[in-house]
């Protein structure tokens, strides 16, 4: 089991412990009963392991009176050493909760130590610890006060089962108060938990085991094993077969074989009989293979030649996005055990097909499955384990020379992926609530960087929902409003926390019909001060990521029709944007605050909106940063030098906050766009110095190119 800082709390697995003793000095105490309850993926299960132990000395009476556990009562019971080795699996490489758990680790050590068995001390969390970082002016820690607090009901207290379990619940407890204090994860909870210095002196002078040790052994993400980057590099219109081959419904199956052999291909979608239109949507279609025809003939014999394919064909099509990576294709495939994919547009249209021939030389780790996991998990637990693999991958990829902006190119279409299955989940929610399916066609859509292809490990969450019908405050509009509550719900759950600027479509300047969208798009042109546009300019950034993605896409697009040429819209839009802060100081250093950098408010946050404001006014509809500086440098309105270097910039830029934010991570430190300056090397702080200065003069440069036609 491999224990990753990133995981968030909500999906640790972990096992919660607790023993009973001969009494209260570590050095000499004996366990007379010991206990573990498992948690999966942040939730108390029912796996337990429970035992009592003869500890081979008298129980002193004053021990007795707490637990009421007798010589007696352990007469015939197992010794520790016949307990540790099944104690030992049940543990296997989880994480070990416990509350004053040093204690308890102390005792096992020794008890080793006498067994003669070889002690490793596991990854743990203290409850008592992380009850004192969120409130710590609560007046004690026990195991009664804290489940008064958090309104847990103590079990069996004082037996190692009752307050196994007791502590499991004052954990999941804690899990809401430590993510509303910034504590997300496993890393930020064991650096949070070191910071409690004069707890853990405490528990040092009293014999203690040290509860702030990470493990070497579970040091995993630092020993990154070499994948197949391809996978990652690609997307799967790279590779697809284009265009789709169709055979109608009605078609008999030795028609259909033949077709393949002549196009050589081996599968064919099957569309409806009625249809003579090649563009159809992936709903409407089966698929047919090689495989089934011949599984056909070998039942059938020659009569299977003469049935139409409709009664041969597997519906529904699986499909995947042609702008997905082809990671997802491949954990698709697998997961599924099928050979093809159709390939469909953001409409939903199919473009192309995907088989595993296509696939056949393509290698890669176990994380092809991240993509797939996410569209797969059944809860908001299941989908923070997989969100959890993310930063590995990105460190991994890193490691493997791969492009940072493909890398951000990844997180964003996993981002996208969360926000997709974050909505399907919150849909269950509100039908199980009693508020029926979504009254009319819609679509949820990321922004921002998110949208762009452009995130990195520091984000938050920017969406919006476009429905087909219904006035503000309408019961459409409620029940959108419900489904985007649940959204942000989740995914701040998971990891992924509120815009701290309400860009969520829960908000209701952010979810709207089409005919409220484009009444915003026409008051958008109608305002004259720069505070009224306030986060519009990310509307522009939009991208569907589920649903009709026709809706999200048409307003996209209508957009930037009506704000061609607008140059007082980009202007005011720039203004809005705010002012560009400046990386260099004088005699060109470095301006760091605390040792740090921050290079998303000196670098990219000025090329990201230069590039959008100028996009939006000569209409090069793309959403992506460097798609827009190609399309303005291919206008040829000057200044290709100037734009080939914020190109260049904002690479340098994503490369060295991605690297940051994955050594932060590791180290159990919330990722941000702030670098450490003083660990470049020379040749990395030219880099960064010649990029910074390429975003020296961006309002010169916009103001430029803002006005020529």
């Amino acid at each position: 089991m491999i224990v990753r800082n990133a995981t968030p709390l909500i999906a640790l697995d972990a096992v919660v412990i607790d023993t009973e003793t001969t009494g209260l000095d570590p050095a000499e105490a004996r366990i007379v009963e010991f206990a573990a309850i498992r948690i999966l993926r942040g939730r108390l299960s029912d796996e337990m392991f429970h035992s009592l132990v003869s500890p081979g000395v008298s129980i002193p009476a004053a021990a007795t009176a707490i637990h009421q556990i007798d010589d007696a009562k352990v007469a015939g019971a197992p010794t520790f050493a016949d307990v540790w080795p099944a104690l030992v699996d049940f543990i296997g490489g989880a994480v070990v909760i416990g509350h004053t758990i040093g204690f308890d680790l102390a005792v096992l050590e020794r008890e080793c130590k006498r067994a003669g068995v070889v002690f490793r001390q596991p990854r743990v969390l203290d409850t008592r610890i992380l009850a004192e970082i969120i409130e710590p002016t609560l007046a004690e820690y026990t195991i009664e006060s804290l489940a008064s607090w958090l309104g847990v009901q103590p079990t069996e207290r004082h037996s190692a089962k009752g307050d196994a379990i007791t502590t499991a619940r004052i954990f999941a407890a804690l899990l809401p108060k430590l993510r509303d204090g910034g504590i997300r994860t496993l890393g930020e909870a064991t650096l949070a938990c070191r910071a409690l210095t004069t707890v853990l002196e405490e528990q040092h002078r009293a014999g203690w085991a040290d509860t702030g040790v990470v493990p070497a052994a579970h040091d995993k993400e630092r020993a990154l094993a070499r994948i197949d980057s391809y996978p990652y590099r690609h997307r799967v219109r790279d590779v697809m077969q284009t265009p789709a081959k169709l055979v109608s419904a009605k078609t008999p199956l030795a028609e259909a074989l033949k077709q393949m052999m002549d196009e050589r291909v081996s599968s064919l979608f099957v569309r409806p009989a009625e249809s003579n239109d090649g563009n159809v949507l992936a709903e409407d279609l089966g698929i047919v293979t090689e495989r089934d025809g011949l599984r056909a003939i070998a039942a059938q014999g020659a009569e299977a030649l003469a049935r139409p394919v409709k009664e041969l064909m597997s519906k529904p099509l699986a499909v995947v996005p042609a702008d997905a990576f082809i990671y997802l294709a491949i954990g698709r495939m697998s997961r599924l055990a099928i050979r093809h994919l159709g390939v469909v547009d953001e409409a939903g249209h199919v473009v192309g097909a995907l088989s595993a021939r296509n696939l056949l030389r393509l290698r890669a780790s176990e994380a092809v499955s991240l993509g797939d996991e996410i569209d797969e998990a059944g809860d908001v637990h299941a989908l923070g384990a997989a969100w959890a693999k993310l930063p590995h991958v990105a460190a991994t990829l890193l490691a493997e020379d791969v492009s940072a902006g493909d890398i951000a190119g990844i997180i964003s279409y996993e981002l996208g992926g969360l926000t997709r299955k974050a909505v399907l989940i919150a849909e269950e929610r509100l039908y199980k609530a009693g508020y029926g399916a979504p009254p009319c066609t819609y679509s949820v859509a990321v922004l921002g960087s998110a949208g762009r292809g452009e995130s990195l490990l520091s984000m938050d969450q920017d969406n919006a929902i476009v429905f087909a019908e219904g006035q503000p405050g309408s019961a459409h509009d409620v029940w959108f409003k419900k489904l985007g509550t649940h959204i942000a719900d989740i995914l701040h759950e998971v990891g992924v926390p509120y815009c701290a600027g309400g860009v969520m479509a829960k908000n209701p300047q952010w979810r709207g019909s089409t005919a409220t969208w484009r009444r915003r798009i026409e008051e958008w042109m109608r305002v004259s001060r720069p505070e009224d546009l306030l986060a519009v300019d990310i509307f522009f950034d939009l991208r569907p990521v589920h649903g009709d993605g026709r809706l999200c896409t048409t307003l996209w697009r209508e957009a930037y029709d009506v704000a061609r040429g607008r140059y007082d819209f980009a202007k005011l839009l720039a203004q809005a944007a705010g002012d560009i802060e400046s990386g260099l100081g004088l005699f060109r250093q470095f301006k760091t605050n605390g040792g740090r950098i921050n290079l998303k408010k000196t670098g990219l946050f000025g090329i990201v909106s230069t590039a959008r404001v100028l996009a939006i006014c000569h209409h090069v509809v793309e959403r992506s940063t460097l798609a827009r500086l190609a399309g303005i440098k291919a206008l040829g309105i000057g200044a290709e030098a100037d734009l080939d270097a914020l190109a260049e910039a904002q690479e340098t830029f994503v490369e060295f906050i991605l690297a940051q934010q994955v050594d932060d991570i590791d180290h159990g430190i919330p990722p941000s766009n702030a670098i450490t300056v003083k660990p470049l090397s020379s040749k990395d702080r030219i880099r960064l110095r010649t990029a910074l200065e390429a975003v020296q003069h961006l309002e010169d440069l916009q103001r430029d190119l803002l006005f020529k036609a």
